[in-house]
């Protein structure tokens, strides 16, 4: 259907019949255009599920070599929400109509497992594969002819996509753009105040980011002292894959640093939380903690980590300054954020605190929230000044660290939905999640339950 500005007799002396014009040109053209999704992990393959849902054409971007080339480098990892909450209903229907095999709704799947039975299957369907464009990283976002300054005829314009495949640039136009790039693979330093020093940065061959496959790599940690900074799930899974190194290893000597006032508060729900996996994760690290086989030291600020002979963390505990030393490997889980360098020539709306989408930031914040589950939302909520421009997964939470696989999936429902012009089913609430166990109501507590 084509836009047309109403010309009203007090208006702007500016609009003219030549600007409807050109503006109905715009409509007609990009109406024909596809939308480009960027990330084909389990968030971009599920908008390509709705979109094939909706009818509508899509180009799907991937900078790696597969699909999910995330989730690969963590394959390793156990999930603690089982296959239930993580396949995609739009997708399922798609993969029913061939001889896909349904996992076991009830057990839990590695992320191998998530990529090798249900995303590979996925992007192999006819009505999405021919779609798909692997190794091919996004370097910009602009609309048609204009950078972020220009505002005539913007929200007609088309949006062009600058990619670089191999040692060829080209550009990609499209009527809507989903971001769905994620977070992973942009790491929160040690450092305690979020600043990445040069410091860290030269200890590259002595860090790891994330949880690391123990067990394919055991000769870098083996007899040596480590420490794992953070005080997530991500460090309790980094930390029970090294105890298990350290019983065939008994002087690899495990430190974990982390910023909370007592180790008790990471131990979460336990045998209380509704998704089971979660829970087993508190019982088991409260376990080894108290038999001694991992040294916390808690709450400790990093300020610094530097090398010497080997690695000394330089920091304040209990309003201390307080040098831990002799490590000789570090492995940093303090969480991820978002990098908006694709997303500098458009217009955004941005929280200052969290980095979410902005109407999305008193959901989930989590210095307000200290649990529970966020309520279910969608385009509205998704929204940017940028129009037909969404973030979604978990970019969209920015830093914060609550993001659910099913809350991505509603996400990309509803923009779907509404970019195929079905506003009514956008505005619709399609979502189930599991509850997430007890939750502390001392708010300067941080969300380990969730």
């Amino acid at each position: 259907m084509k836009t047309f500005n109403v010309i009203k007799q007090n208006s702007s002396c500016c609009t003219t019949a030549k600007d409807i014009a050109v503006q109905e040109t715009f409509n007609d053209l990009n109406k024909e255009l596809p939308i480009v999704i960027i990330g084909a992990g389990p968030i971009g393959l599920a908008a390509a599920a709705h979109l094939v849902e909706k009818n509508q054409s899509f180009i799907l971007l991937e900078a790696g070599s597969e699909i999910a080339h995330n989730i690969r480098t963590w394959g390793h990892v156990t999930l603690f929400s089982p296959w239930r909450y993580n396949i995609n209903k739009a997708a399922k229907v798609l993969l029913e109509e061939t001889d896909w095999q349904e996992p076991s709704l009830e057990t839990l799947p590695t992320g191998h497992e998530f990529i090798d039975l249900y995303l590979k299957p996925l992007a192999e369907l006819a009505q999405i594969k021919p779609f798909i464009q692997l190794n091919t990283k996004v370097m910009g976002i602009s609309r048609q002819l204009n950078d972020k300054m220009k505002s005539k005829y913007r929200v007609n314009q088309s949006f062009k996509i600058y990619v670089e495949k191999g040692d060829d640039i080209s550009i990609i136009e499209a009527k809507a753009v989903i971001d769905a790039t994620g977070t992973w693979g942009n790491p929160n330093p040690a450092n305690s105040t979020g600043v990445w020093l040069q410091t860290e940065k030269a200890l590259a061959e002595h860090i790891e980011y994330g949880i690391p496959d123990i067990k394919v790599n055991s000769s870098r940690y083996t007899n040596k002292k480590i420490a794992v900074i953070g005080g997530g799930h991500s460090a309790i899974n980094t930390l029970l894959s090294l105890v298990e190194l350290q019983k065939e290893n008994p002087s690899t000597k495990l430190v974990w640093i982390m910023r909370k006032n007592s180790v008790d508060e990471v131990y979460g729900g336990k045998e209380k939380d509704a998704l089971e996996a979660r829970g087993v994760l508190g019982i088991r690290i409260q376990e080894l903690v108290e038999t001694e086989k991992i040294e916390v030291v808690t709450p400790f600020y990093i300020s610094m980590v530097k090398k010497d002979e080997k690695i000394n963390i330089i920091g304040t505990l209990n309003d201390e300054q307080t040098v831990l030393t002799e490590f000789d490997e570090l492995i940093v889980n303090a969480g991820n954020r978002p990098d908006f360098t694709i997303n500098n020539e458009l217009r955004l709306s941005i929280d200052t605190v969290t980095e979410s989408a902005q109407a999305l930031a008193p959901l989930i914040d989590p210095n307000v929230h200290s649990c529970g589950t966020v309520r279910a939302h969608g385009e509205e909520i998704l929204r940017q000044p940028e129009k037909d421009f969404y973030i979604v997964g978990a970019k969209s939470y920015g830093r914060a660290p609550t993001f659910l696989m099913a809350t991505g999936y509603e996400q990309v429902r509803s923009i779907a939905a509404y970019l195929a012009g079905d506003v009514e089913a956008s505005q619709s609430v399609e979502l189930e999640l599991p509850e997430t166990g007890v939750c502390s109501s001392n708010l300067n507590k941080s969300n380990t339950c969730c």
